[in-house]
């Protein structure tokens, strides 16, 4: 994975999971949304980074796997839009 294809897939994936996230808020109110935020950038992020591999013949090797898995964290942290958000989940982590 070079660095064009990961700002791309980060920017595509942060807008798709904020989004997606906003929406299941209101659905799913009673939800922490960190926790919402969590499952739609597992979602999107695996879906996407994978779909982006196999539509751009990226061949299936340790490393793109990593990189898969650390979109997904990245997707996550970048979904929440905020450093206050990603403090509440240290914390609601920690307690």
């Amino acid at each position: 994975m070079n660095i064009t294809l990961f700002l791309t897939l980060f920017t595509i994936g942060s807008m798709v999971a904020s989004l997606l996230t906003e929406a299941l808020k209101k659905a799913f109110s009673e939800m922490s949304a960190n926790i919402v935020a969590l499952i739609d950038a597992v979602v999107v992020g695996l879906a996407g980074t994978a779909m982006a591999y196999q539509l751009m013949g990226v061949e299936w090797n340790t490393q793109n796997i990593v990189c898969l898995v650390l979109m997904v964290f990245c997707i996550w942290v970048g979904s929440m839009v905020g450093y206050d958000k990603v403090l509440q989940t240290i914390a609601q982590i920690k307690g």
